[in-house]
């Protein structure tokens, strides 16, 4: 039931000022794609604004089922108090804060007894990393729904091209990534919240090419942005002469008049991220599954799967999108003069498209991440930082492109383990913060009972509790024997997706 509802507008300013909004209610665009779930909380302005670029004036509130709005202090603010700026917050408790108290959210010590620090919402002091934890938790279940639907289509690809000899239907690719485009945009590297297999290897190509879309949507999306805006702050210094006054009626903020990568490149683009890998599925698997030394032959057979085995299937489909034949041509090619073991070596690294490049790094560091069948996986700490120390200062396009990788997947990745500077290993949770999840003591001995998450992004937390960067981590599959039982079913876990 929906009982009210808000100005998205001042509902981005309430955000901006460090406020809160939940909806209580799914919101879906006019083409039935998810927005925001109704059990988040949103406390970014971004999310926001892509449902206003959606065309949505409006949000719909239900306070039945705890929707409602905050501000910077946690206290509850009445519709009409938003037409009202002299008006005062309300102190009395709000349908979400009586919900919330159902479900125990507040944090407890030892002892039982609720702890301070956590964000105030209508006089009761609530956990904010609990309740960011909910909130990952409601993204997780709409993250696994969208997966399940890439997975399901990514198989079907493969099939098709296995079983008609190169075959496959084009028009359900694109149909599926006009979803998944707006999907990536309401959060950054979404499929991180989900749980990797670390032993199994067998569907591997399917999930890369999932993965990769994923890796690389996150890095596009966050490189027009941060590359847009410093183009259009040159061009405001550059030339302001040339800046004609906005009118009184103009909207605050301006997008600019420059656009690195417009809604339809999006597109384009995602769809060949999808496609990058489809090549490998004209190789043998008894190649492409080898678990011991590749041989010169075939060694060279897996170097044609991009600029021969894929581009011939391109061609195959009558494919005539030049961005999808780029990454899956040249996801492989090199990205600075003098780079070693890449293919194909037909152009400089000066003309491969900057979307080419993404795509090759969101390309490496999901295979370094992942099992396959000749090696374990690579832990996703060390594989940011080899990536960003190989590609670093090479050249100020490539920069800007590594700047949006390690912003889009985090210093310290979903599901890394980590190692605190008290001695403790940390699962994290969220890499924003980070947040990390404590699971052993300080000798390395699992804890027997779950420990309360600690906001590593948190500038009065204790030294001790920061984390240790320069100590060595284990591989996935060795700290996945010290996990405690509550941890370990989550990482193993196999997706029923």
């Amino acid at each position: 039931m929906i009982n009210s509802r808000a100005s998205i507008d001042k509902l981005i300013d309430i955000v901006r000022q460090g406020g809160k909004v939940k909806t209580g209610i799914d919101i879906y665009n006019s083409k039935g794609v998810l927005l925001l779930e109704k059990d988040i909380v949103v406390n970014r302005v971004k999310t926001l604004e892509i449902i206003k670029d959606e065309g949505f004036a409006y949000l719909p509130l239900n306070s039945d089922n705890y929707g409602g709005i905050w501000d910077s202090e946690g206290n509850h603010i009445q519709l009409d108090e938003l037409d009202d700026p002299k008006a005062k917050p309300s102190s009395s408790p709000s349908s979400m804060d009586q919900g919330d108290n159902d479900r125990g959210s507040s944090l407890k010590d030892e002892t039982g007894t609720s702890r301070p620090g956590g964000t105030r919402i209508g006089g009761t002091r609530i956990g904010g990393i609990e309740k960011r934890l909910k909130e990952i938790d409601a993204f997780k279940r709409m993250a696994a729904e969208k997966y399940a639907m890439s997975k399901k289509q990514a198989q079907k690809v493969l099939e098709d091209i296995k079983s008609s000899g190169g075959h496959f239907d084009y028009e359900a690719v694109e149909q599926n990534m006009t979803q998944m485009v707006d999907f990536f945009k309401v959060s950054e590297n979404p499929f991180s919240y989900l749980n990797r297999d670390l032993f199994r290897y067998d569907d591997y190509l399917v999930s890369h090419c999932i993965n990769v879309c994923a890796i690389g949507s996150a890095m596009l999306n966050r490189f027009n942005t941060s590359f847009s805006s410093s183009v259009n702050r040159y061009i405001a210094t550059a030339f302001p002469e040339n800046v004609s006054p906005a009118p009184q009626s103009a909207p605050k903020k301006s997008q600019g008049s420059y656009q690195c990568y417009l809604k339809d490149d999006i597109q384009d683009i995602t769809v060949g991220f999808f496609l990058h890998d489809i090549g490998k599925v004209m190789i043998p698997e008894s190649v492409l599954y080898k678990k011991g030394k590749l041989t010169a032959m075939e060694f060279d057979m897996i170097r044609k799967h991009s600029y021969q085995m894929g581009t011939a299937i391109i061609e195959k489909n009558r494919i005539s999108n030049s961005v999808v034949r780029n990454i899956v041509k040249y996801h492989h090619a090199a990205l600075f003069d003098g780079e070693k073991r890449c293919y194909p070596g037909d152009l400089p690294p000066s003309e491969i498209p900057l979307y080419v490049k993404m795509c090759k790094l969101a390309d490496i560091y999901d295979a370094m991440i992942s099992k396959q069948c000749y090696k374990e996986a690579y832990n996703p700490i060390n594989a940011v930082t080899d990536i960003f120390r190989k590609y670093a200062k090479k050249d100020h396009m490539l920069q800007f492109i590594l700047h949006a990788f390690v912003k889009s997947i985090g210093i310290y990745p979903t599901g890394s383990i980590i190692y605190l500077m008290n001695g403790q290993m940390a699962y994290v949770l969220e890499s924003s913060g980070p947040l990390v999840l404590p699971f052993t003591d300080r000798t390395g001995i699992t804890l027997t009972s779950a420990s309360e998450p600690i906001d590593l992004g948190d500038k009065k937390l204790d030294q001790n509790l920061k984390a240790d960067s320069f100590r060595s981590i284990q591989t996935p599959v060795e700290v996945h024997d010290r996990l405690p039982a509550y941890l370990k079913s989550a990482v193993t876990e196999e997706s029923s997706l």
